[in-house]
């Protein structure tokens, strides 16, 4: 992870075309502007893990198994325990 110091108003890019503006500080607190291209999407972690969460599970507690292995050929989906 890269780390890096920053004050208000100051930014970090990231490639060419998204920028990271610290645009306030108060106490504890860091509130951060993300400025972005509207085809990337940008959500805080929490958002990100749930939507995660609901592709994987298809909104449900069905298997995520979508018929590819790591190298993008069909393989048989994963056996059932059956416990």
């Amino acid at each position: 992870m890269l780390v890096l110091s920053r004050e208000r108003d100051e930014s970090i890019m990231i490639g060419e075309n998204i920028a990271v503006t610290v645009v306030d500080i108060r106490g504890d607190r860091v509130r951060i502007g993300i400025d972005a291209p509207g085809e990337i999407p940008v959500h805080r972690r929490e958002v990100h893990d749930a939507i995660r969460g609901e592709k994987c599970h298809g909104g449900n507690e069905r298997s995520s198994w979508n018929g590819e292995s790591r190298g993008g050929q069909p393989s048989a989906p994963p056996k059932s325990s059956g416990a």
